[in-house]
């Protein structure tokens, strides 16, 4: 057992140094030149926030491999010997929420800060956003925790008398307890007045946990229903509307025309919001302009790669344009793959969570056989199904950024992604990380029983008074479903359509 323990502990600290290598990696491989050889605290923290977001995911798995290491000690005691799950999961929580509430948005105002300012001067304009934002959710989650701070459980009141020790049990259907007199020692068959509620209050980083969780719920709702449905049929009908062929030059010559214009007119927009900004005049009208013109030269980007795409250039034109075509064909095959899985997730929400009682425990038996076949194939799968989930997110908000002017969009783009966008998909991936977890371990619950996971998001979180309705009613998994299917009919009405380059924009005047 001990020796289970130890290795168990080797591969948790082995995973955590390859999680950390691989977001430095994609750390220097996405940031944009600019960022080069500066920006070292925000780096610091999208590598930070990056490999929290993955061991937490994979924390899950490990909660589960802790548990089966006691499983079946043969002496009391074994289950002192294994990895503090409960203590890690709060800790890992405690410093998410820090992350995102606090370090994130500091690095964001100090790296967005005008440039022309000294050092001093904007990490003292950060400083006091943050620390304003930190006075506010401090008075905020005191009072919360003050008045409401209680997990209500329902429980029975059961008894049974005592008898000297008989030489047989007689026990039936009508006789169900030990001795003469009536009991209701059964949770069965016990009567309504038996129930009653035990409250008691639940620990302050739990409390903040559980807050974390609903505001990351929300989000993932949103964000994740539309993005477990856009992220396959993206792909995919990124295939149907691909070029067919090769562009003659005076096309070209005519499209990237209409282009230069576009991307001038765009200079002008950019150069005029620059003036009103050293102006001081930051209105919300100036903030709805800005989001305007990020969203017009995102799509201006798009334009010009498909440009690119339909008329090669150069010495290796034919290679390029065969490098298009396989990009496309393992486009179409990722497509069918993610919507396989998407639909897997659609399908186990509705049979194991919406309907009571389930019809089946479906993704749970696959992990568990998967185990039995070897066992870190139902771990890995069960890490890819949530690690699917949070690229659901990033899809969703990307989505939804390019179609809802209040939403700002943040690509990620290889060798182009400034460190505010990298910071921005941190705290998007952080927040909705906590969610995910809960929701996997909710959808999972019969794969993760018995884990300090589970205690802590299905016993706590879904008792706590005033947010265990939530719960209670599945309104997140009904509203996951919903954007879900309406995004699926979405795709499915106007997604085959090509989109038509873009043409002149107009600012709020």
């Amino acid at each position: 057992m001990g020796d289970f323990n130890l290795a168990l502990v080797i591969v948790a600290i082995v995973v955590c140094v390859l999680v950390f290598l691989f977001n430095v990696y994609l750390l220097v491989n996405f940031q944009h030149p600019d960022d080069a050889n500066q920006a070292y605290f925000p780096k610091f923290v999208v590598v930070l926030g990056l490999s929290i977001a993955a061991i937490s995911i994979l924390m899950l798995p490990a909660d589960v491999a802790n548990r089966q290491a006691c499983q079946h000690a043969i002496y009391n005691g074994a289950c002192n010997l294994t990895l503090p799950m409960k203590d890690l999961w709060l800790a890992i929580y405690i410093l998410d929420a820090i992350l995102v509430f606090f370090v994130i948005p500091f690095a964001m105002f100090y790296y967005e800060g005008d440039q022309d300012k000294s050092v001093g001067k904007r990490m003292k304009s950060a400083l006091m956003w943050v620390v304003t934002t930190a006075i506010v959710c401090g008075l905020v989650l005191g009072i919360l925790y003050g008045v409401v701070g209680k997990v209500d459980f329902t429980v029975r009141h059961l008894s049974s008398g005592t008898t000297s020790f008989p030489s047989s049990w007689d026990f039936s259907s009508s006789q169900q307890c030990i001795g003469s007199r009536a009991h209701q020692c059964s949770a069965y068959t016990a009567s309504a007045s038996s129930e009653t509620t035990w409250s008691m209050r639940t620990t302050f980083p739990e409390y903040v946990v559980a807050l974390a969780t609903i505001v990351g719920s929300v989000l993932f709702t949103i964000f994740g229903g539309v993005g477990i449905a856009c992220l396959p049929l993206g792909l995919i009908f990124s295939f149907i509307r691909r070029p067919k062929a090769v562009i003659t030059r005076s096309q070209y010559i005519k499209e990237a025309t209409e282009l230069g214009k576009k991307a001038r007119e765009l200079k002008k927009a950019a150069d005029a919001l620059h003036q009103e900004e050293r102006s001081g005049s930051k209105g919300r009208k100036w903030h709805k302009n800005v989001k305007v013109v990020e969203k017009e030269l995102l799509l201006l980007e798009e334009d010009v790669n498909a440009l690119e795409e339909m008329y090669p250039q150069g010495e290796k034109a034919e290679t390029a344009w065969a490098m298009t075509v396989l990009g496309y064909l393992a486009k179409l095959v990722l497509g069918i793959l993610g919507l396989i899985v998407s639909v897997a997730w659609v399908a186990h929400i509705v049979i194991y969570l919406l309907i009571n009682p389930p019809l089946s425990p479906f993704l749970n038996d696959v992990f568990i056989k998967l185990d039995d076949i070897w066992g870190l194939l139902g771990t890995g799968a069960f890490a890819f199904f949530c690690f699917y989930l949070l690229l659901a997110v990033i899809a969703g908000a990307m989505m939804l950024g390019l179609r809802l002017v209040f939403i700002t969009i943040h690509p990620m783009k290889w060798g182009a992604t400034l460190m505010n966008s990298f910071l921005f998909n941190v705290g998007l991936i952080l927040l909705c990380s906590i969610s995910v977890i809960q929701f996997c371990a909710t959808a999972f619950a019969y794969y993760a029983q018995a884990t300090a996971a589970q205690e802590i998001f299905s016993h706590t979180l879904q008792s706590l008074r005033g947010i265990k309705y939530l719960y209670k009613y599945n309104v997140f998994q009904i509203a996951f479903i919903a954007l879900a299917g309406l995004t699926f009919v979405y795709y499915a009405a106007f997604g085959w359509r090509r989109r038509k380059p873009s043409g002149r924009f107009q600012l709020s005047s």
